[in-house]
């Protein structure tokens, strides 16, 4: 496709963003109207958004359309299988520059379409605008199909806490990609494209998940939020976490202790939940630590007994 956003216009954009979009059993009308028709069999529906900024949350030199496109979609789908919902349909609004190649947007579409046929949802809508920057704002839906929703509250002194997924993979890969080199690859791609288990956050409610969410933020970052939330300590163990050889030899390459990507850093979109001890958890599931009572203490992670302080966790507003 040549030319750019601004040469195809508003409706011309749409067009081509919009055609040979799938559905799926959930969508009752798609995009064209003023507003898409979602079923919702449960009478509850999950809902999450994020917005991710050009220079903040992504870089062209890094990442291709297609990969910001698998990435914003796959970080608010795995928002939603936190929930212990299943995804269902995903609305996109795009902030976007007049002079982008139009099929830098064509790429993106591309992208977010196949990510959300991984986890079995349908783009169903949204909004395009001009703007100086490139803006990729998501509102992903899910449906609950009858179950109680697994939020950051239910943990109990007792429980056990478990993770599924990759964890510090996207961090080792930023590690990699900003001092210029693009291998190894896997730890490169991981960060461009996270690969959240969105099978494993259903099956855990079933499991009898007691909270859950996923590592967006950083393990530590992110059950801090349930710590908090449930009014327990949660004390994780060090050696319970599986860092692969290349990562370890990242870390020594760039002088950072991998133990410190795996618990601080993001974007991996992994899950972590909290199970009673007796829960029969599959093999995908690896347990790393348990959940106290407070005993007079407030509600905090530690690793090992000891608060972790190395730094991590990602905070919106943090100064560069």
């Amino acid at each position: 496709m040549k030319g750019t956003v601004g040469e195809l216009g508003e409706f011309g954009l749409i067009r081509e963003l919009t055609a040979g979009l799938p559905r799926t059993s959930a969508v009752e009308l798609g995009p064209g109207d003023d507003a898409a028709v979602v079923a919702a069999p449960d009478q509850r529906v999950v809902a999450t958004t994020d917005v991710l900024v050009e220079g903040r949350h992504f870089r062209r030199d890094w990442s291709t359309a297609y990969d910001v496109g698998r990435k914003s979609a796959a970080q608010n789908l795995a928002d939603v299988v936190a929930m212990g919902a299943v995804p269902t349909a995903l609305l996109l609004g795009l902030v976007l520059p007049a002079d982008l190649p139009a099929t830098w947007a064509v790429e993106l579409m591309d992208g977010i379409r196949d990510e959300c046929h991984v986890a079995g949802a349908a783009v169903v809508g949204g909004d395009v605008t001009r703007g100086d920057a490139i803006t990729v704002a998501i509102t992903a839906l899910g449906d609950l199909a009858g179950a109680a929703p697994v939020t950051r509250s239910g943990a109990r002194p007792g429980d056990v806490v478990a993770v599924t997924g990759w964890l510090g993979w996207s961090a080792a890969g930023h590690a990699v990609l900003s001092r210029g080199f693009r291998s190894p690859r896997a730890f490169v791609e991981a960060h461009r494209r996270p690969e959240p288990p969105y099978h494993a956050g259903p099956a855990a409610a079933k499991l009898g998940a007691t909270a859950m969410t996923d590592v967006s933020d950083g393990l530590v970052a992110d059950l801090g939020h349930v710590a908090e939330a449930s009014g327990v300590r949660i004390d994780l163990r060090g050696a319970d976490f599986d860092v692969p050889a290349q990562m370890a030899d990242i870390g020594q390459a760039v002088g950072v202790d991998p133990l410190r990507w795996v618990l601080s850093g993001g974007e991996d979109h992994a899950l972590v939940a909290t199970f009673p001890a007796d829960a029969k958890l599959p093999a995908r599931w690896r347990v790393v630590g348990e959940v106290l009572a407070l005993a007079g203490g407030r509600a905090e992670v530690t690793v090992d007994g000891v608060r972790w302080d190395a730094p991590g966790g990602w905070d919106h507003f943090a100064t560069e």
